[in-house]
């Protein structure tokens, strides 16, 4: 009998070894685990179900699982994260412009998976970001639009806080440049990825002890980028 006080989480997928593979993983107590086969089933169970986070395959019989990402983003903010094999840049952009969280390459480590399981339901539980977000040696205040580096104040330009206060709010998730183009600059700029670029190298050089060699705005290649979260 499964405790109804765990996360629910909603398996999307229409090859059975696949769902044996993740019920198995994903069975260690944290979680509640549901199953669909298709995207009509998947968008019903998202009703019935309500789940706390959804694995989503893209390739399902009856519908596209953009498709299924658009229709649960009509109403529904629950963290998805796309399990595929369409490793091509395009599908990742197509997915996360359509609403996932994150994108996970099949074949992929079961200690990864949970990884990001952990971080997309730590987030949705929080409603606001915490006034201070601290990791190793970064730390970020909010409420004072302040940033400490190895404990030594950093100053940015307003753009550059801009961009950094969204990777905050939404660390260990992937942005698009897309996404980040219209928040930051509108969506006029949506064609000028190298103001974002040039931006980005320039919050790495003030942050990074390397800026070649990122350890905390990680760069998905193709598709955006990702501020480093606790797992």
């Amino acid at each position: 009998m499964q405790d109804n006080k765990l996360p629910r989480l909603l398996i999307v997928d229409d090859e059975l070894p696949i769902q044996r593979f993740l019920h198995t993983a994903l069975d260690t107590g944290e979680f509640s685990l549901h199953r669909a086969e298709t995207g009509h089933a998947a968008l019903a169970a998202t009703v019935s179900v309500r789940p706390d986070l959804i694995l989503l395959d893209l390739g399902l019989p009856d519908m596209d699982g953009v498709k299924v990402i658009e229709r649960v983003r009509e109403w529904s903010q629950v963290p998805i994260i796309v399990l595929s094999v369409r490793d091509r840049e395009d599908d990742k952009v197509k997915a996360l412009d359509a609403g996932a969280d994150d994108y996970l390459t099949k074949p992929f480590g079961v200690g990864e998976l949970l990884a990001r399981i952990r971080v997309a339901l730590r987030r949705s539980l929080q409603q606001t970001p915490e006034p201070v977000y601290i990791i190793d040696e970064l730390e970020i205040d909010l409420a004072r639009r302040r940033l400490l580096v190895r404990g030594e104040e950093v100053q940015l330009t307003p753009t550059e806080y801009d961009l950094l206060r969204l990777l905050v709010i939404h660390a260990g998730k992937v942005l698009t440049h897309r996404q980040i183009l219209k928040q930051i600059w509108g969506a006029g700029y949506l064609d000028q990825p190298h103001i974002l670029r040039v931006n980005i190298s320039n919050l790495r050089h003030k942050i990074e002890k390397d800026s070649s060699r990122p350890r905390y705005i990680l760069t998905e290649a193709g598709v955006g980028y990702r501020l480093k979260a606790e797992y």
